[in-house]
């Protein structure tokens, strides 16, 4: 047990250390592991067995965590679902999963009733009732909280954010190790970011993401404290730093953005000095936002560029981007290629799609051609992204392929305009689409959301074009402005393009 990384070694070593603190809620390693225990006994006695699929579709909440983790140490596949999503998507992302195992939560009823999929057996309504499901408390006070005897390690299989259309499912790990087997992951947040028992981690995102379920996850394999906000509110945020003496913390560019639009006699007037590590990803971060919170938190600051699929990653700590600023880092597995048109790998600060090789093997659900699409003849891997590398091989994103405007035959990418316009304050968040244009093809519109309703929405729209040609070139500058109250953004910090109304777009 003493050599194990799963939180079975810590409600044996500290069963009275808090796992999971969420407001006034407080879980401990042992009420974490009986939990998650009787939940495994319940799935085993309802047939489920090693490598059968298991969806939850919940809001933040203490209960999440137990779910997860006795899943997993059934040897179950899961699933976490975004609970924004509509009945439709959701159904989609149950059945495509096989998932023969759904918890939800009582506030999602109107999500999950009457859903249905082929592989689907079993509905575990928590915190509340759900017509067809049964109850949560009720199942798991039936079952021993003792570790099932055929107890090992199960796996995930997250969905791609379907920020351009369906999502894909991402089957990549093994399922049955031995349970609590030391993981690259594990090693990862112990050498670059100092995870371990005394780690006291932040996670302001949603749970049914990767990075903030994977971590936290990984968290507990260390035996640290998981604090976990409902959702990410900026004074909030600064606060659950202040009280739990929080040592790491993860964020998105958007979260950075909001913390430094706060008034500086808010954003200063908490005790950050805990707070050793802040990390972010999920989303390009503009060069002058990085920059600011550097000068606001000191050399804390911590960026890594991957993703779910596990193509590549690369890492950054805060004295290198000082000396690469705008990069994302290394590659800490194999090298990084730049690739042209043709096929043909490019040189230092040479343009193209950006492809790791001995890239890790994954499959995406729903046939092979959409696997294929990741990776090229040599086997290299991609996550779709357009960038450079410079000569000491750190590697600088410009956009995503599917994202670029060409308009008058020239390439233009959105995330260049945006991280000009997300630095006026009158901007709140900012997207940058290509709309139809009868002479170009297509032109440049700037999508935002403004930090109050302009009123004069003509003149701002003037202003922000302004703005936008002292910075950069007159071409690249929005030709049309669409103020929305609300951008359709992905709580991971990415904007949902496909959710775009059609005021927006047309």
């Amino acid at each position: 047990m003493a050599d194990i990384e799963h939180p079975a070694r810590f409600a044996a070593s500290a069963p009275r250390r808090p796992a999971v603190i969420l407001g006034e809620q407080v879980v401990t390693y042992g009420e974490l592991e009986a939990r998650s225990n009787q939940l495994a006994h319940a799935l085993r006695s309802a047939g489920l067995g090693i490598g059968d699929h298991l969806a939850v579709l919940m809001e933040n909440r203490t209960e999440y965590f137990e779910v997860v983790w006795g899943a997993l140490r059934a040897g179950l596949v899961v699933t976490p679902i975004n609970w924004h999503l509509t009945v439709a998507e959701a159904a989609y992302i149950v059945a495509d999963c096989g998932a023969a195992v759904l918890v939800a939560s009582a506030p999602r009823a109107d999500v999950v009733v009457g859903l249905d999929a082929p592989a689907l057996r079993v509905r575990l309504a928590v915190g509340g009732p759900i017509d067809g499901f049964d109850p949560y408390e009720r199942t798991l006070a039936a079952q021993p909280s003792t570790p099932l005897d055929d107890e090992c390690e199960g796996a995930w299989m997250f969905y791609s954010s379907g920020t351009t259309g369906r999502p894909k499912g991402i089957r990549q790990t093994r399922v049955g190790a031995p349970l609590g087997e030391p993981t690259p992951f594990t090693a990862m947040m112990r050498a670059l970011y100092g995870g371990d028992e005394s780690t006291r981690y932040l996670s302001p995102a949603p749970l049914y993401h990767a990075a903030p379920l994977g971590w936290a996850t990984a968290v507990h394999r260390l035996g640290g404290t998981v604090v976990v906000t409902e959702r990410f509110d900026p004074v909030e945020f600064l606060g659950e730093i202040e009280r739990h003496r929080v040592t790491l913390a993860q964020v998105v560019p958007t979260h950075l953005v909001r913390l430094l639009k706060l008034p500086d006699e808010v954003r200063t007037g908490f005790d950050l000095s805990s707070l050793r590590t802040l990390v972010h990803a999920a989303a390009p971060c503009p060069v002058e936002v990085k920059r600011a919170v550097l000068d606001w938190l000191g050399p804390i600051v911590h960026e890594y560029y991957s993703g779910s699929e596990g193509v590549g990653f690369c890492t950054i700590g805060p004295r290198e981007w000082l000396e690469h600023p705008g990069s994302v880092g290394r590659s800490m597995l194999g090298p990084v290629h730049i690739v042209g048109d043709d096929g043909a790998e490019l040189g230092p600060r040479a343009e193209g799609r950006v492809f790791f090789e001995g890239a890790a093997t994954f499959e995406y659900t729903g046939g092979a051609g959409r696997t294929a699409e990741a990776f090229d003849d040599r086997g290299w891997g991609t996550f779709g992204e357009v960038g450079w590398v410079d000569e000491d091989g750190y590697l600088y994103l410009t956009d995503r392929v599917s994202n670029m405007i060409i308009s008058g035959g020239v390439n233009i990418y959105p995330r260049e305009i945006e991280d000009v316009l997300i630095a006026h304050p009158a901007v709140a968040d900012v997207v940058v689409i290509g709309v139809a244009d009868a002479e170009m093809g297509e032109s440049v519109r700037a999508v935002v959301q403004p930090q109050t309703e302009p009123v004069d929405p003509g003149a701002l729209a003037a202003e922000l074009t302004a703005f936008v040609r002292e910075r950069i070139a007159h071409y690249k500058a929005p030709r049309s402005v669409v103020f929305l109250a609300e951008l359709p953004r992905l709580p991971t910090g990415k904007i949902a393009r496909r959710l775009l109304p059609a005021e927006a777009t047309a």
